[in-house]
C-alpha cells in the first residue's frame, strides 16, 4: 500500500529531474496543460458537480460553493492564464547580481528553484492548477493536499497534470496530491523536513495558523484578509460608490474583498448615504457602528466581533473614524497585513497612507480586487504571503526561486 511519505519521496526523487529539464521543456508541459484544460472540460464540471452536490447535501455556505464551483467560463479562464504563464520570463538561472573579487575569484548569484514545494489549502479547485503550472515554470516539483470538499476536482485536475507531464516525457511524480489520506495527509506534510522544502498554506485563519504552528518544515504564511478601504474627507464620491461596490460584490468570498469600511467624520454625510444604499441594493448586509447608524438605518449594529471578522460574504461593517490617524490606528489593530486601500484627493494622505500602512499590499484610490497574481502580471499566484520573509504579496514565479552563488577560481586560495 502507498503510504504519503512513498508518495513525498517520489516527488522529491522526481524534482532532480524537472531542475534539469530544459525551459522549453516546462513551457511545453504548460502547453499541454492549458489544452487539457479545455479537452477536458466536460469530465472537469462533471467531478466539480459531485463535490458541489455533495456539498449542497452537507452544510456547506454559498461563499464556499462559489469558491469550488468549476464552469466552462471559468475553465477557459484558467487555461488562458496558464499561456499567460508560459510568456513570462524563465526565473531559473537569473542572475541577480556578481562581481569579480581583487583576488579574481568571479561571484555570480544566480536563481534557482526552491526544490518541492507543498501547498495544503482549501475548498479551491483552481489553485490546483495554479500552484503546479508556477510550481513547474520555476522549476520546483509540488506535492497538494486539496481539503475533502474539492476533492473529485482535485483528483482529475491532478490526473491531468500529470498527462501533461508524461506528454513531453517528465516523470509524472513530479506532482502529487495527497488528498486521499485525508488530514493525515495535511499533517505528513507538515512533518517532512528533508522531503518538502518549504510549505505554504492556504485557506482560513484556522488552518493557516495550525499549519504554522505545528509544521517543522519551513513555511510561508499567506494570511487571512481583514480589508480595510478608507474615505477620507476628500474623497470623490463616484470613485467610494464604484470602488466600494467592487471591493465587495464582484466577488465577496475570496480574501482580497474588502470587510470594513471606513469613513472620515467630515465625509460621512455626504458619503455614507450613496455609498450604503448603493450596496444594500446587491443584498450587503452593512453592520453599522453608532454614527453610521444615525445616518443609515437599513443596518444591523455592529460589535467588536465584526471589525475582526472575515466574512467571505455580502456582509460589510462600517465605522465612522474622526481622522486619518484613527483610520491608520484601527487598521493596525485590527487589520491582518493583506491589503488596504484609501480614497482620496489630498496627496499628503495618500502619501501618509502607503508609509504607515503595514501590510503586503497597500493601495490609492482602488478596489483591493487588485491584489491578485493574476492582475498584477503573474499570470496566476501560490498565494498572498502577509509575512515578511522571503515573499510579500502576490507570489509568483520569482517568490518559489531561492538563490545559489557560483564561485568561479583559477587557483586561489585564502591568506
Amino acid at each position: 500500500m502507498t503510504t504519503a511519505i512513498d508518495k513525498m519521496t517520489a516527488v522529491k526523487v522526481a524534482s532532480t529531474e524537472l531542475a534539469k529539464a530544459s525551459s522549453q521543456q516546462r513551457s511545453a508541459v504548460l502547453e499541454n496543460i492549458s489544452r487539457l484544460l479545455i479537452e477536458r472540460t466536460p469530465q472537469i464540471i462533471a467531478a466539480n458537480t459531485l463535490d458541489l452536490e455533495r456539498g449542497k447535501a452537507g452544510d456547506m455556505t454559498p461563499s464556499t460553493q462559489d469558491r469550488i464551483r468549476l464552469d466552462a467560463t471559468r475553465i477557459k479562464g484558467i487555461a488562458d492564464s496558464v499561456i499567460k504563464i508560459v510568456s513570462l520570463p524563465d526565473p531559473v538561472g537569473e542572475v541577480i547580481r556578481g562581481k569579480t573579487l581583487p583576488n579574481g575569484l568571479q561571484l555570480t548569484q544566480i536563481r534557482v528553484p526552491l526544490g518541492v514545494i507543498g501547498v495544503i489549502y482549501e475548498a479551491r479547485p483552481n489553485v490546483t492548477i495554479d500552484i503546479a503550472v508556477l510550481a513547474i515554470k520555476s522549476g520546483n516539483a509540488v506535492v497538494l493536499r486539496g481539503g475533502r470538499d474539492a476533492q473529485s476536482s482535485n483528483e482529475i485536475l491532478v490526473q491531468l497534470l500529470q498527462d501533461a507531464l508524461a506528454e513531453v516525457g517528465l516523470s509524472r511524480d513530479i506532482v502529487h496530491t495527497l488528498d486521499e489520506f485525508g488530514r493525515d495527509g495535511g499533517t505528513a506534510m507538515m512533518k517532512a523536513v528533508g522531503l518538502i522544502d518549504v510549505l505554504i498554506p492556504r485557506g482560513g485563519a484556522g488552518l493557516i495558523q495550525a499549519v504554522v504552528e505545528e509544521s517543522r518544515v519551513p513555511v510561508i504564511q499567506t494570511g487571512d484578509g481583514v480589508v480595510h478601504i478608507f474615505i477620507d474627507e476628500t474623497a470623490r464620491l463616484d470613485w467610494a460608490v464604484e470602488i466600494l461596490h467592487n471591493a465587495k460584490v464582484q466577488r465577496p468570498s475570496v480574501c482580497n474583498a474588502v470587510e470594513t469600511l471606513l469613513i472620515h467624520e467630515k465625509a460621512a454625510a455626504r458619503v455614507v448615504p450613496a455609498v450604503l444604499e448603493c450596496l444594500r441594493a446587491s443584498n450587503v448586509t452593512i453592520h453599522a457602528d453608532e454614527a453610521t447608524l444615525g445616518l443609515f438605518a437599513d443596518a444591523v449594529p455592529a460589535t467588536e466581533h465584526d471589525w475582526t471578522t472575515e466574512y467571505h460574504d455580502l456582509d460589510l461593517a462600517v465605522r465612522v473614524v474622526a481622522s486619518l490617524d484613527e483610520a491608520l490606528a484601527h487598521i493596525a489593530k485590527y487589520g491582518t497585513k493583506h491589503t488596504e486601500s484609501i480614497i482620496t484627493e489630498n496627496v499628503e494622505n495618500a502619501e501618509r497612507f502607503l508609509a504607515e500602512v503595514d501590510a503586503s499590499t497597500v493601495m490609492v484610490n482602488a478596489s483591493t480586487r487588485f491584489t491578485d497574481g493574476g492582475e498584477f502580471g503573474f499570470g496566476a499566484e501560490v498565494g498572498i504571503s502577509t509575512q515578511k520573509l522571503h515573499a510579500r504579496g502576490p507570489m509568483g514565479i520569482q517568490e518559489l526561486t531561492s538563490t545559489k552563488w557560483l564561485v568561479r577560481g583559477a587557483g586561489q586560495t585564502r591568506a
